[in-house]
């Protein structure tokens, strides 16, 4: 990673942070970028990295003047936690398709061109478990963070094999303001196995040297991921369990 030019968005606080502070270790120029321009600031003083501050889905341009050249590593790692079922109101649906998606598809409509006639890239996706499996009182989070990793898996069999790198992350409870926001559901799911944001920083390091695409800093996960697809009707018994003890 050392002189390679690096984006985190979502940047300051939680997993974004710890990308960014492991990047800056790692000797890369880091642009940090976050909605909240003194938090993206103050990472980017603490790093020796850039704040790049404003709405992740058009930060592109911007990062590559403030790094002054080309974008080497891409992570979209902004995300939204939007609870809730159908009854959530479509301008909360749609706030968590734009964030947790089209800001991806965003930067990479952005990326591309530039990646392909280099021939080298790297797109880093914060994901969840969440996209594999599933979160129980979270339809909005839960839909968009599979269509999030669904895009970076298209992006990696579309364009590994013309020099771009993509990996998608997918942590269980991490330890974020964003779990504190979960309530209940956070703590029955994920409280007991969540991890450091640093744990996450280091699964991607450790996935990026052995060029994964799936990181998993929890790798439990693949093991329910395959329950999933191999007995679907048992997985779902299983969460309408979790259900019904969120209920009560």
């Amino acid at each position: 990673m050392r002189d390679t030019n690096v984006v985190v968005t979502g940047a300051g606080g939680g997993i974004g942070a710890a990308l960014a502070r492991r990047f800056a270790a790692e000797g890369a120029r880091v642009a940090v970028n976050d909605l909240d321009k003194a938090k993206a600031e103050a990472v980017a003083g603490e790093i020796g990295g850039v704040a790049v501050p404003g709405d992740a889905s058009d930060i592109v341009a911007a990062a590559r003047e403030a790094l002054g050249g080309p974008i080497d590593v891409y992570c979209a790692n902004a995300g939204t936690g939007t609870g809730g079922g159908p009854e959530v109101p479509d301008a909360d649906w749609e706030s968590a398709w734009d964030v947790n998606v089209m800001a991806h598809v965003r930067a990479a409509r952005e990326l591309l061109p530039q990646w392909l006639e280099r021939g080298r890239g790297r797109f880093v996706s914060t994901v969840s478990a969440a996209g594999l499996l599933t979160m129980v009182g979270a339809a909005p989070y839960s839909v968009t963070k599979h269509g999030a990793f669904a895009f970076a898996e298209w992006l990696s069999l579309t364009y590994r094999h013309r020099g771009v790198h993509v990996h998608a992350i997918c942590p269980q409870g991490v330890r974020t303001d964003m779990l504190a926001a979960t309530g209940k559901a956070g703590a029955l799911v994920l409280e007991q196995t969540a991890i450091e944001p640093e744990a996450v920083a280091e699964a991607l390091m450790a996935g990026i040297a052995a060029d994964r695409f799936l990181i998993l800093p929890h790798p439990e996960v693949a093991g329910m991921y395959a329950a999933r697809a191999a007995e679907p009707e048992r997985w779902l018994r299983g969460m309408n369990r979790i259900q019904r003890a969120l209920e009560e």
